[in-house]
């Protein structure tokens, strides 16, 4: 019997299959909490205006205010990954593996800013952002705001709820998520007026450890003893999503973060969109080396926004 023959793939064929995955899009939270900035050079900087004055009544004039000013910069990094394939394998992928092997790069370039957002969540406690402050922090001043946290503990003991700090229950959990809604509704702008009292929708990011009762704290009507649910029987007044993610390494913490609002509590900066480079057959690589190489290159970085629209919540005993 004759060999099978498996058609050939070609260098163009793979690129396409790369490009058809890219389009899939990436994290659907990302866009939730980041702002998608466009950069055309190496460093961006970015002018934080104070807020508009509220309204007074008309006597002797008008008084025009001037807007505080705070400015930071974000430098772009290149970023890439690549693989390679045997020119031999192009020629008979019998088993597909060579498309599994490429769905795998994608969807690691796609997966690429919810790493760098999580790494920023991670260190929100020990690093700072655009008013000096770590972005979670007891201590936040801008102007006229008085003296604002966004990084707050939630007390199991105090409010009578289950479980422990690093397994805690369901209305435990419901109940930080709560206190941190509320702890966000009391921010104030620089000039001292509230900046969130029509925040509506929140996503709340929490290590897996704490994904079945934070998925539980949202959606169940009922809790232990049968008692109501409150942030399903808010329902009407909050939407709120739970992520669950893997690369967070909290053990007693999540974070709440408000989305509904243009201003976001990261910036995604993006240089270029997920670019593919390929070096297939006859190319100069694949001569001298008998194989082909395919990659993705992504040029950007990720900053922190507005502080005032997260807010990290410490489990504690």
């Amino acid at each position: 019997m004759l060999p099978q023959q498996f058609q050939k793939i070609t260098h163009n064929g793979v690129r396409g299959m790369i490009l058809a995955r890219l389009d899939t899009g990436g994290s659907a939270w990302i866009n939730d909490i980041a702002m998608r900035m466009q950069s055309d050079q190496a460093v961006e900087e970015y002018a934080w205006l104070g807020t508009a004055p509220a309204l007074r009544e008309f006597i002797g004039g008008r008084t025009p205010a001037e807007l505080r000013e705070l400015s930071f910069t974000v430098s772009n990094k290149d970023y890439e990954g690549s693989i390679t394939f045997k020119s031999k394998d192009m020629r008979r992928d019998k088993l597909g593996m060579i498309q599994i092997r490429v769905n795998q790069l994608a969807d690691r370039a796609l997966d690429h800013p919810a790493k760098l957002l999580s790494a920023l969540m991670i260190a929100g406690e020990s690093t700072t952002c655009y008013d000096g402050q770590y972005f979670f922090d007891t201590d936040h001043v801008e102007g006229n705001s008085g003296v604002q946290a966004n990084s707050i503990v939630y007390d199991i003991s105090d409010a009578g709820t289950g479980g422990t700090p690093t397994a805690p229950a369901v209305d435990t959990v419901a109940g930080a998520i709560l206190k941190a809604i509320q702890q966000m509704y009391s921010f104030k702008d620089d000039r001292g007026e509230p900046m969130n009292q029509g925040a509506a929708k929140f996503t709340v990011q929490v290590p897996i450890t704490y994904m079945a009762v934070a998925l539980l704290a949202v959606t169940s009507l009922l809790v232990g003893g049968g008692n109501t649910n409150l942030l399903p029987a808010l329902k009407g007044k909050f939407e709120i999503d739970v992520v669950p993610n893997p690369r967070l390494t909290w053990t007693t913490k999540l974070a709440v973060f408000r989305t509904d609002d243009a201003a976001k509590p990261f910036i995604l900066q993006e240089e270029t969109i997920p670019d593919v480079v390929a070096l297939g057959e006859g190319s100069e690589y694949e001569q001298l080396n008998k194989e082909q190489l395919f990659g993705i290159d992504w040029t950007g970085n990720v900053a922190y926004a507005y502080w005032q629209h997260a807010c990290l919540v410490t489990l504690q005993a």
